[in-house]
C-alpha cells in the first residue's frame, strides 16, 4: 500500500513537472530579438506570494527569461474572490500582454476569453473539463485563440477518501466541505464513498470564509465523526481560519492540499512537487 501510494504521487509529480515545462516551452521557441521582451498576463486564482505564481516565475527564470530584461511579468491575484477576474482580465489587455495565461479554476478562463477573442490565452485548467464546457475544441487541436494544459487530480480525490477510511475505519460518516472551483471532485468523492461504505454529508460554502462556521455547525449537527476538505484555492488561501475551525470541531479532517498538514492539519494527499 505505501510503496503503491509513492509510486502515484511521483508520477503525478513528474506530470504536474513536464506539463509546466511544456506551458512556457513555446515562449523560449519564440525568444525575442535583443532589446525586445515577452509581456506576459497571468490570471491566479489566490494572491502572488502563493506557491503557483512563485513556480511560473521560477520557471521562466530557468528558460532564460529575466525580469526587467527580456521579460514584463503582470501577475493578478483574485484573493479568493473570484468575482474579481473580468476586472483583472480587463486590465491585463489593456496593458497590451502578448499572451494571457489562466490558471486553476474555469472563472479564470471564462474572464480571460470574455476578455479577449484575439489575444493568445494559455490555460491552466484545474479540475475541470475545458472540453465539456466548450472552450476548446479538444486538447490535440484546440482552435481559436486558448490553448494550455488540464490539470485533473480527481484520482487523488478519491484516493482520499480511500485513505481516511484506512486511518479511521470506524467512520461511517464524513462531512465535504465543497465550493464551485471544486464541484467537479464531488462526483469522485461520491463514487469512492460508495465503494468503501462511508456516507457523504455535502456541505456547500458558497461565500467563504463568512460560511465557514456555519458549514462546522452543520457537519457537527449532521453527527459526523470526520471531515474531508476538497481541493479549492479559496480553501487553501483561508486555511488558517480552516484550521483553527477544525481544531475546535474536534473533527479529524483529511486534506487535498499539503499545506493544511504541514500547518498542523491531520492528515493530506497531494502531489510531489
Amino acid at each position: 500500500m505505501q510503496k503503491d501510494s509513492t509510486m502515484r504521487l511521483s508520477a503525478v509529480g513528474l506530470i504536474v513537472t513536464l506539463a509546466l515545462a511544456i506551458l512556457v516551452a513555446p515562449l523560449a521557441a519564440q525568444a525575442q530579438p535583443p532589446g525586445k521582451g515577452v509581456r506576459v498576463g497571468v490570471l491566479f486564482p489566490t494572491g502572488p506570494g502563493s506557491p503557483g505564481p512563485q513556480a511560473f516565475q521560477q520557471r521562466l527564470l530557468e528558460l532564460g527569461y529575466v525580469e526587467g530584461q527580456n521579460l514584463a511579468l503582470y501577475v493578478r491575484g483574485a484573493e479568493g474572490q473570484f468575482e474579481r477576474f473580468p476586472g483583472l482580465a480587463a486590465e491585463l489587455v489593456q496593458l497590451h500582454v502578448d499572451v494571457l495565461v489562466a490558471q486553476g479554476p474555469e472563472a479564470a478562463l471564462r474572464a480571460a476569453r470574455a476578455a479577449t477573442a484575439t489575444l493568445p490565452i494559455v490555460m491552466i485548467a484545474r479540475d475541470y473539463d475545458p472540453i465539456a464546457r466548450g472552450y476548446v475544441a479538444g486538447l490535440a487541436r484546440p482552435g481559436g485563440n486558448i490553448t494550455g494544459m488540464v490539470q485533473q487530480r480527481l484520482e487523488l480525490t478519491a484516493k482520499q477518501l480511500e485513505l481516511l477510511k484506512e486511518a479511521l475505519p470506524t467512520v461511517t460518516r464524513v462531512a465535504v466541505f465543497w465550493d464551485d472551483a471544486s464541484a467537479d471532485q464531488r462526483p469522485a468523492v461520491e463514487a469512492a464513498a460508495r465503494s468503501v461504505g462511508v456516507e457523504l454529508q455535502a456541505v456547500e460554502l458558497r461565500q467563504p470564509p463568512d460560511e465557514f462556521e456555519n458549514a462546522f455547525a452543520a457537519a457537527v449537527q449532521g453527527q459526523v465523526e470526520a471531515l474531508f476538505v476538497l481541493t479549492s484555492p479559496i480553501f487553501w488561501q483561508q486555511r488558517a481560519h480552516l484550521l483553527a475551525l477544525v481544531t475546535k470541531s474536534r473533527l479529524p479532517t483529511m486534506f487535498g492540499i499539503a499545506d493544511f498538514a504541514r500547518a498542523g492539519g491531520l492528515m493530506a494527499y497531494d502531489v510531489n512537487n
